[in-house]
């Protein structure tokens, strides 16, 4: 069963909603009758995104806004105009996202672009957004789109991995939050994308690799985690099973646990001892 909230007339708030899985996202809300707000920032993005939208479901409501979610005061404004126009938002999915690269010395402000994304993004979604989805006593979602690399932290872009371990941090916390407030009938959700094949991860290349996913397979899993009622949303992709997934965050857990070095999965002392762990979880 859909879950209650995708009904005809409920609206929808989608950041980072111009491409990739985001606009998947916009684009399924839409087809079940949702009126969508795509936030983005580039005016052109946000027309094209309309165009395919209107494509497939032409009378769907969708409106258009450039924001910069790392401005509180952006999505304050997108708030209100939503709450004036539509009576408020029952979904929002908070999935607008960077990846420049980094580096641990990199200069502060690729660390401050980064983190007022990914992290601050979030947090003023969520603190702009959801106290007025709980006060409409309607049932509601929070989408917040992570990384796995928010929880196997690997090595090379440590601004993006420690945006994104905040972002299942504050996730969690607020799913917490959520369930123990009297009269909420609002859910968090942390989104966990596999191997996905849209322009943030694409560098350079035209044609979807053989291991990824497209955004429309994520948002397909998405929506099944979603009618489940599912926190954890963890897709794999045609690289990586689940099984695989499982033994990777088990190792990375197992590091704290057993006393490993950090980030022991790709220290070459433990290669061998690591190798042997996922092949034992394969045989079970």
């Amino acid at each position: 069963m859909p879950h209650p909230v995708f009904q005809p007339g409920a609206v929808a708030v989608v950041t980072g909603g111009a491409a990739g899985i985001g606009l998947a996202a916009v684009q399924a809300f839409a087809r079940l009758g949702l009126a969508v707000v795509i936030a983005d920032v580039s005016d052109e993005h946000l027309a094209a995104a309309e165009a395919a939208v209107h494509a497939e479901c032409p009378d769907a409501t969708i409106v258009t806004r450039v924001i910069d979610v790392s401005r509180r005061e952006d999505l304050e404004a997108l708030e209100a105009e939503v709450r004036q126009r539509f009576g408020g938002t029952d979904v929002l999915m908070n999935n607008a996202g960077v990846q420049p690269g980094s580096h641990m010395f990199a200069p502060q402000a690729n660390w401050e672009r980064i983190l007022g994304v990914n992290l601050w993004g979030v947090i003023h979604g969520c603190h702009v957004f959801v106290p007025p989805m709980i006060a409409r006593g309607r049932p509601g979602l929070v989408i917040n789109t992570g990384s796995k690399q928010g929880i196997t932290t690997p090595p090379g872009d440590p601004a993006y991995n420690v945006s994104k371990t905040g972002v299942k941090t504050f996730t969690e916390l607020l799913a917490h939050e959520l369930r123990t407030t009297d009269n909420c009938a609002v859910t968090a959700h942390l989104l966990i994308p596999g191997f996905v094949f849209t322009a943030l991860t694409a560098r350079g290349r035209t044609e979807k690799p053989a291991g990824a996913w497209t955004p429309e397979q994520t948002i397909a899993s998405m929506m099944t985690h979603l009618d489940r009622g599912d926190f954890y949303i963890l897709c794999p992709d045609n690289e990586v099973t689940r099984t695989l997934d499982e033994r990777r965050i088990l190792w990375a857990a197992g590091d704290l646990i057993e006393n490993r070095p950090a980030l022991s999965r790709w220290h070459p002392d433990f290669a061998e001892a690591f190798a042997a762990f996922v092949k034992a979880g394969e045989a079970d």
